[in-house]
């Protein structure tokens, strides 16, 4: 029986490592995911893992919320732009007031279409004036990149002498770590030379992590708690991997936990809950749109979304908790009203919350029913449930920002 098992692991493993090129793209971590039972699956046209064998999905998001998980994010976009007027070329592109953010500060923002439209979400370093560190979705990479490329031959063909250089990195070259959890502080500061308690939420620093010497540390994430994402020569990722997970506080997680983790957290999915059809004032991300940069209302779509900001919206992003018991609502199950007769919507994103107990959600409604403790229905296969419209996010957050 032993023999039988280990051979049906070989052969799964065989087939992952020999036709994952026409499932997905392989990431640094590719081999050592593998290695630790990772449960591999397509995402965003990367091979991933979606868990890990020594733990269920609810195992693993219920360890990063009481110690500490290290995710491969080595899938998102990476790119970097140089140049004397980088910040005023991409603010073009973006709802961010990038000019008087601080050096090594980092903001997320949106990239808007002229319909106000949101193309995708991203966290953008102001390493200084001249240097910018970009982090976008992997299933919008191609969008994200003939975007940038066409934008900045079009902002050169206006600003000749412009020295902008825009430069990709692929996951061969730089890989992406996200080490999620209230013990992620601890671990790190063990690996490197930066004093993390200096280093607060969206601040972001070079540092030596486990040896290797060419890492940018950034306090942020994906799951609401506190957190590192670290950029890394993909060449040693495997290294500073296994240095990380050698504490006891470490578990591997995947996108299974990530997923469950960033809902309870009250963030968005791009293509499920931002799309190039919602605005960020539809999304609820109102505060993305810096003040300075309404007022110039020189960003696609400004003219729309200032509107929206100034007399408000139809309809709303909000937090849906399933009561009674009623099963989990994922993407696209029918929103309706209290009396099931008025469909209002659809879910966007839907799933149970292991910190909560309870059946979780997100959608949008028309304004009048997005207030906190309207009552709605969900339909979930042919049947309907009683739901109430909550805050978000769903579980406090636990990030380390500085002090005011």
């Amino acid at each position: 029986m032993l023999l039988k098992r280990v051979a049906i692991k070989l052969r799964r493993n065989y087939f992952v490592r020999h036709f994952s090129v026409e499932r997905g793209s392989k990431t640094a971590l590719f081999d050592f995911h593998l290695e630790n039972g990772g449960k591999m699956v397509n995402f965003g046209g990367y091979v991933l893992p979606l868990q890990y064998t020594d733990q269920s999905i609810v195992q693993s998001h219920l360890h990063t919320r009481k110690k500490a998980s290290l995710f491969d994010v080595s899938h998102m976009l990476q790119t970097e732009l140089t140049g004397s007027d980088c910040v005023q070329f991409f603010e073009k592109l973006c709802t961010s007031d990038l000019n008087n953010l601080q050096n090594d500060a980092a903001t997320l923002t949106v990239f808007t279409n002229h319909r106000g439209g949101i193309i995708d979400d991203l966290i953008v370093t102001k390493i200084n004036q001249n240097h910018l560190y970009i982090v976008s979705n992997a299933a919008r990479k191609e969008n994200d990149k003939n975007l940038m490329i066409k934008a900045l031959e079009n902002y050169k063909s206006q600003n000749p002498k412009s020295d902008i250089t825009l430069h990709f990195f692929e996951p061969k070259d730089r890989s992406l770590l996200a080490l999620q959890g209230p013990a992620a502080a601890e671990v790190l500061q063990q690996e490197t030379d930066v004093n993390l308690s200096k280093l607060y939420f969206m601040q972001s620093t070079t540092a030596t992590v486990a040896g290797c010497g060419l890492c940018r540390v950034t306090r942020c994430g994906y799951t609401g708690e506190d957190g590192f994402e670290i950029s890394i020569p993909s060449f040693t990722t495997v290294d500073v991997a296994k240095e990380l997970v050698k504490n006891d506080s470490v578990k591997l997680a995947g996108l299974g936990a990530r997923d469950s983790l960033r809902l309870e957290a009250g963030l968005c999915l791009y293509g499920n809950d931002i799309t190039e059809d919602t605005t960020p004032i539809e999304a609820g991300l109102t505060w993305l749109v810096s003040k300075s940069r309404r007022e110039r209302g020189d960003f696609p779509g400004a003219e729309i979304i200032v509107k929206q900001i100034k007399e408000g919206v139809t309809r709303k992003r909000v937090g849906l908790v399933i009561k009674a018991g009623g099963p989990p609502a994922r993407h696209d199950a029918p929103i309706l009203s209290r009396d099931g007769l008025e469909e209002l919507g659809v879910v966007t994103s839907g799933c149970p919350a292991p910190s909560l107990g309870v059946n979780i959600a997100m959608g949008y409604v028309p304004t009048e029913y997005s207030k906190v403790g309207t009552r709605v229905c969900l339909k979930v296969r042919d049947k309907v449930y009683e739901a109430e419209v909550t805050k978000m996010p769903f579980v406090k957050s636990n990030y380390y920002s500085k002090p005011k």
